[in-house]
């Protein structure tokens, strides 16, 4: 490349928001001349000779010991400015990896690549079938199946913003490969297909009707009629780098592939002021689940800690709110792998939640034909055995939303597939109220306020906070959830 050119690229990065989302276009070099890369922490490995590698990329691999042959695989896609690395130490993929048992390939796209290290989502070149890195990661998906013995049935791909968009693309493209999909802070597929369109899908796709975006799926693989992966689609509402309009795009493009309207089939509240809504197809299964984060910004939503629904750590986007991570592995059913490996028994139907209180939750479900117990089974893990049709959990939090499945096992005691997971909401424990002392930039950052005419302003109360950039520091309250107030003279129910 030119210094010239190199120059304008390097004043266009400067202007970039803070996301780094915006299409830096870089020619690609051969494969062989790649970027030096961080190393990788313990447990994460680069693995070479994966392919032709049309695309450039670098592929990264966690593979949990004891997991065997057979075992689905998810393929995770870094954000703009982020790593492999970085998304394997912050984005939660790994709790499940280790809990449910799969694999996960975190392909790696470089500043030789792209001056911002985004991957092509924009670019014919690079997110079409057979072409650049879409191929480059597909042939990481066929390396896994042929040295780790990946299930070819169960493959998943998700990411993060450009991650994101190339996610979309992917999908579109191979839904040969895989079976389903998750976009966070993302594009439509096919939103944009040049540079000079990408900063616009960004900002406000193109306003089509859902025939129209589902047309660019069907365009992408032409001849393919289904079936279609599944889809998640993740967004904070208050996200002003790649904005919730691309969300109800996802959502138009993903239910009219599909052939379902666009209302949802039933609606939940979620930890972190997130409403899942879902779409069902025929058969009354999900297809598409659009997960709204009120007050979210630009990022992927992680919730630390070590409860069975808390996962990865906070980092420049990665946020604060609710672990993506886990509730997309449940639509996928990867919490359903472990048990029973789907053989034997059918899944018991009719699973149902038939009360809460505060410390428990009791549940039903159809009996199957020859079983002669059944394995309860909370959020992936296992809680009971029982020969009954019904089982109460107890010792449970109040307030508290818990994911459960069963599976039916036979007279020798093998289990069959794990049933649809239900959600049961113990009552009570309304959640104190929580402080963030930040600059009036990383509040803006995290979801917890908005830009206008230069000036941050407190998501919710609307309170002007002064100037947007990192020298100006508040504290604000957080209550109800989403709702920001500022209390710089102190917060009386806790702080973070």
């Amino acid at each position: 490349m030119r210094p010239p050119i190199l120059r304008r690229l390097l004043r266009r990065v400067a202007s970039a928001t803070a996301c780094g989302l915006l299409a830096v276009l870089g020619a690609h070099p051969a494969p062989a001349v790649a970027a030096p890369t961080a190393a990788a922490a313990a447990g994460l490995q680069q693995v070479t000779g994966f392919g032709s590698n049309p695309g450039n990329l670098q592929m990264f691999a966690y593979t949990p010991d004891g997991v065997p042959a057979g075992a689905p695989l998810v393929v995770a896609l870094h954000g703009c400015t982020q790593s492999a690395n970085a998304y394997y130490t912050n984005s939660g993929w790994t709790k499940y990896a280790d809990l449910w048992g799969f694999d996960v390939v975190f392909p790696q796209t470089t500043s030789a690549n792209n001056a911002l290290s985004c991957f092509g989502w924009f670019d014919p070149a690079d997110s079409t079938r057979g072409r650049g890195e879409a191929a480059s990661v597909v042939q990481m998906v066929e390396y896994a199946k042929q040295t780790y013995g990946s299930d070819g049935r169960r493959v998943f791909v998700t990411g993060l913003s450009a991650g994101g968009g190339m996610t979309a693309d992917l999908l579109a493209a191979y839904p040969d490969v895989f079976a389903g999909g998750s976009v966070a802070s993302g594009l439509p597929a096919q939103c944009a297909t040049s540079q000079a369109a990408a900063s616009g899908c960004q900002t406000g796709p193109q306003k089509l009707t859902p025939a129209q975006w589902g047309d660019k799926v069907r365009g992408s693989h032409p001849g393919w009629t289904g079936p279609w992966p599944r889809v998640a689609i993740w967004q904070g509402t208050s996200d002003y780098t790649v904005y919730p309009a691309n969300a109800t795009a996802l959502r138009d493009q993903w239910t009219d592939v599909w052939g379902i309207g666009q209302t949802p089939s039933r609606t939940e509240s979620l930890p972190g002021n997130t409403t899942r809504s879902v779409y069902d197809d025929a058969s009354g299964q999900p297809a598409v689940e659009t997960f709204s984060v009120s007050g979210m910004g630009h990022g992927l939503p992680v919730s630390p800690g070590s409860g069975a629904e808390q996962c990865g750590s906070t980092a420049a986007y990665f946020l604060d709110t609710i672990c993506s991570a886990y509730h997309t592995g449940v639509f996928w059913g990867l919490d359903r792998t472990a048990p029973g490996g789907g053989t034997g028994l059918p899944a018991p139907a009719g699973l149902k939640v038939t009360g809460v209180t505060a410390s428990s939750a009791s549940l039903t479900w159809s009996a199957v034909t020859g079983a002669a117990s059944y394995t309860v089974y909370r959020d992936g893990a296992k809680v009971a055995t029982t020969a009954s049709t019904s089982f109460t959990d107890t010792g449970l939090t109040a307030g508290t939303a818990y994911r459960y499945s069963v599976t039916a096992a036979d007279p020798s005691g093998t289990a069959g597939a794990g049933s649809s997971a239900v959600t049961a909401t113990t009552t009570g424990g309304a959640a104190p109220a929580t402080c963030f002392t930040a600059t009036n930039y990383a509040h803006v950052t995290a979801g917890r306020a908005h830009v206008s005419g230069g000036h941050a302003y407190a998501n919710g109360s609307n309170q002007d906070m002064g100037l947007y950039n990192v020298f100006i520091t508040h504290t604000l309250r957080e209550s109800p959830a989403g709702h920001f107030v500022i209390a710089d003279s102190g917060c009386q129910t806790g702080s973070s």
